[in-house]
């Protein structure tokens, strides 16, 4: 089964060990985890910012004045997909710092996790639907290679 069409911009942000995170996501990594995750051809923006700019997205659309690991803000699911996933670099390292995991495996993971979101999946609106989120994921990353991220 082909996997569907991507069309992606990656960005980075002014980080302060950019370097880090550039080679933890090269293109074509970014680009196969997200397509792994889509039900549907896609156009995604992922833009790799620092703790002042993920806190002030959260703030501003969320209502949430702190830094998070990852944002998605979906335009459309039909005909394709259309998203932006921002995810907040301080936040990623040290999240992967405190789960003893490679950095580019918790990117994996949260380029999955917000790829879903994108899609309409949600972990928020009930127990089931957090069960059936994690389900997905886990089957997405086993695909890709990656482990259990809830093991």
């Amino acid at each position: 089964m082909a996997l569907p069409n991507l069309t992606l911009s990656l960005q980075f942000g002014d980080l302060q060990d950019a370097a880090v995170h550039r080679a933890a996501l090269p293109r074509h990594r970014v680009a196969r985890c997200i397509r792994h995750a889509l039900d549907a051809d896609a156009e995604i923006t992922v833009r790799i910012v620092d703790a002042d700019e993920g806190q002030s997205l959260n703030r501003d659309y969320r209502g949430k004045d702190y830094a998070t690991n990852v944002l998605t803000f979906d335009y459309a699911t039909e005909p394709m997909v259309m998203a932006d996933l921002v995810l907040c670099a301080p936040v990623v390292a040290r999240e992967a710092a405190e789960l003893k995991k490679p950095l580019a495996e918790h990117y994996a993971h949260l380029l999955v996790h917000g790829t879903l979101h994108a899609q309409g999946w949600d972990h928020e609106t009930s127990e089931a639907d957090a069960e059936a989120m994690e389900a997905r994921e886990t089957e997405v990353l086993a695909g890709l290679g990656q482990p259990n991220p809830y093991a």
